[in-house]
């Protein structure tokens, strides 16, 4: 079976959003470029841990290799547009992999779709290049200053879901939940 990549190095334009209203939003990743519009779906905690994870990379590339890190962006550059139209969903994403390139100092994200063995893959961690190297993925090439954007877009994107309950964190939704702080007792 062949497998799809689509990469961008660089894109137009790199960002995470989300299509529906907080509580059934569905988040995605989207890639643009060279006439190109690539759309793939991931769960929330996937682009929270992705912001989080470019973040300390960054940091660790300006530590170990004197990288140049720009200051957090201005309010007035950020990229607030909705995502591009039309959004097709190339595929979901099952593992996400992040690298520096030490010579052309950029980021590397590589987003790979899952698999339909994705259960036993966990169990079999030996095999896991070998599985993953059959799967459509989206490869994106980001300069610093292009990786800070979309760190910052990536945690507003998050950030503007459904508020969190005080007492145990979970999600609020506007009929409230049923607590675990509470035993299950409403205010």
């Amino acid at each position: 079976m062949s497998h799809q990549v689509y990469a961008f190095e660089p894109p137009e334009r790199f960002v995470a959003g989300t299509v529906g209203a907080p509580g059934e939003r569905t988040f995605f990743l989207q890639a643009r470029g060279g006439g190109r519009l690539i759309s793939v779906a991931l769960e929330k905690v996937q682009v929270s841990l992705l912001a989080e994870k470019l973040e300390e990379l960054l940091q660790e590339a300006q530590r170990r290799f004197g990288v140049e890190l720009p200051v957090e962006p201005v309010a007035d550059t950020a990229d607030n547009e909705p995502l591009d139209t039309p959004l097709d969903e190339e595929f979901r994403v099952g593992t996400l992999g992040l690298q520096f390139d030490v010579d052309t100092a950029t980021v590397v994200i590589e987003a790979i779709a899952v698999g339909e063995d994705e259960v036993e893959e966990a169990e079999d961690e030996d095999d896991d290049e070998l599985a993953t190297a059959d799967r459509d993925r989206l490869r994106v090439r980001l300069t610093p200053a292009a990786t800070r954007a979309f760190i910052e877009r990536a945690k507003r994107v998050v950030a503007s879901g459904r508020p969190p309950c005080p007492l145990c964190g979970q999600p609020l939704d506007a009929r409230g939940h049923l607590c675990p702080r509470h035993n299950g007792y409403r205010r």
